[in-house]
C-alpha cells in the first residue's frame, strides 16, 4: 500500500500536532515495514525524515501564510496523492481536502474553533473552519484522541459514527521518572528552578484557564506557596487580547510575584528533566482534545491536579486529582493535600505511572495503521 502524509505540521515541532505527525511519520513504518510511505511537505522546510519515507516537497506560491496552507491542502496535496499514485491520502490534523484521487484519512484532535466561538472571530478563521467542517464527511475515516472527542464530532459535524474511531495518543520513552542526573542537573541550572515546585507546562490562550491557574495560588499561597513556587513555563504572549491571557499582570495585581516563576519557552529535549524536578502539576484546562502534558507528567512520575472535564477524566482515570475547572478553591485544597500528605502523593505517583504505561506510540501507530487499511 501507497501511503501519503501530510507533513505541514513538521514546520512546528512545538505543537501537540507537531509531535504527533513526527511520531506517525516515524511509527507508521516500524508498524507497516511493507508499505510505501511518502510525506509531502513544502519545499525548503528541510525536516529530516526517517530512513525508507519519500519526502515529497512541494512548492508554495507567493501569498500569505493563511493562503498558502489552504493551497498547500485543498490543490497541492490532491495533485501530490495522484501523481505518488497514493492508495490512501492521511491528513493528520483538521484540514482534508475536499476532493482527493484516494480515500482520505483526517485525524481531528479537537473541535476548538467550534466549540468556543472567539476561535472563530475573524473572517479568514471563520471562512477556514467552514472549509475544514464542509469537507470532513467526505473523509473515508475520521481519527481523533479521545471518546471524549470522539462524541464532540458526532454532535458537531453529524458524521456517521461507524466512521469515527478513537485512537489514544502515546507518550514517548523519554518521558520517565528515573533521573538522569546529568541532564536534570543542567535543566535545574539552565531555567534556574527552585528546590521544590509546581509546575504549568502548557499554552496560554483562552481554553487553558490561566485565571484559575494563578486564582490557585491566591487560596494556596501561604499554606505552600514560598516552599513549593508554582513555575510557568512556556512562551508568554505580549499582552492580553481576545484568545491570549498574560499571566503576568494578574500575578502583580493578585501580589503572586513572589510565588510564581516565569521560566519561558522549554526545549523539547529538557521537557523530561523539568517534570521529573516538580512536586506536582498543575493543569485547570478548560478543554482538551486529549491533554498530552498530563500524560506526559504522570509518565515521570509526577502527581497531577487537572480539570474534571471529560477528555483529562478519560485520560487520567483515577490517576489524577481532578477537580471542576472553575473552582479554584477546590483546586487550591487538592494541590495542598497532593504536597502535605505524603501518602497521597505517593498514590498519585504510583498511579499515574500504572496509567500512563497504558499509552505508547508504537500502540497508537498500530490502531492508525489499521483505520488506514480499513478505509475504502
Amino acid at each position: 500500500m501507497r501511503v501519503l502524509i501530510s507533513g505541514w505540521f513538521l514546520g512546528y515541532p512545538d505543537t501537540g500536532t507537531g509531535q504527533y505527525v513526527r511520531e506517525m511519520i516515524a511509527r507508521l513504518p516500524v508498524v507497516r515495514p511493507g508499505w510505501e510511505i511518502g510525506v509531502a511537505f513544502p519545499e525548503g522546510w528541510g525536516s529530516a525524515l526517517p530512513e525508507g519515507v519519500t519526502p515529497v516537497p512541494i512548492r508554495l506560491p507567493r501569498a500569505p501564510r493563511a493562503l498558502r496552507k489552504i493551497w498547500f491542502e485543498q490543490f497541492a496535496l490532491p495533485q501530490a496523492a495522484a501523481r505518488w499514485r497514493a492508495d490512501r491520502l492521511f491528513v493528520p490534523y483538521w484540514a482534508p481536502p475536499l476532493r482527493a484521487p484516494a480515500p482520505i484519512i483526517v485525524t481531528v484532535h479537537d473541535l476548538i474553533p467550534l466549540r468556543f466561538p472567539e476561535y472563530r472571530s475573524g473572517f479568514g478563521v471563520r471562512l477556514y473552519t467552514a472549509l475544514v467542517r464542509a469537507a470532513t464527511p467526505g473523509a473515508a475515516r475520521i481519527l481523533t484522541d479521545s471518546e471524549a472527542s470522539r462524541q464532540d464530532i458526532l454532535r458537531w459535524l453529524r458524521v456517521p459514527p461507524e466512521r469515527v474511531v478513537a485512537i489514544p495518543l502515546g507518550v514517548s520513552e523519554r518521558f520517565t521518572p528515573r533521573p538522569d542526573p546529568i541532564a536534570d542537573a543542567r535543566v535545574r541550572t539552565r531555567y534556574d528552578l527552585p528546590p521544590a515546585y509546581v509546575l504549568y507546562l502548557g499554552g496560554f490562550d483562552r481554553r487553558k484557564n490561566i485565571e484559575t491557574l494563578l486564582a490557585v495560588y491566591t487560596w494556596a499561597q501561604e499554606a505552600i506557596g514560598y516552599n513549593f513556587p508554582l513555575v510557568i513555563a512556556g512562551r508568554l504572549p505580549e499582552g492580553s487580547h481576545r484568545l491570549f491571557v498574560d499571566p503576568r499582570p494578574l500575578a502583580r495585581a493578585w501580589g503572586l510575584e513572589e510565588v510564581v516563576r516565569w521560566i519561558g519557552p522549554v526545549d523539547e529535549v529538557d521537557k523530561p528533566a523539568l517534570y521529573r524536578g516538580a512536586s506536582a502539576f498543575l493543569y485547570p484546562s478548560r478543554y482538551e482534545g486529549f491533554g498530552l502534558p498530563v500524560l506526559e507528567a504522570m509518565a515521570c512520575g509526577v502527581p497531577v491536579v487537572a480539570s474534571e472535564i471529560p477528555a483529562l477524566a478519560e485520560l487520567a482515570g483515577d490517576a489524577a486529582y481532578l477537580v471542576p475547572p472553575d473552582d479554584a478553591r477546590g483546586m487550591a485544597g487538592a494541590l495542598i493535600a497532593v504536597l502535605v500528605d505524603a501518602h497521597l502523593g505517593q498514590t498519585l505517583r504510583e498511579r499515574g505511572l500504572r496509567r500512563a504505561a497504558q499509552f505508547s506510540w508504537r500502540a497508537c501507530a498500530e490502531r492508525t495503521a489499521e483505520a488506514i487499511e480499513g478505509s475504502v
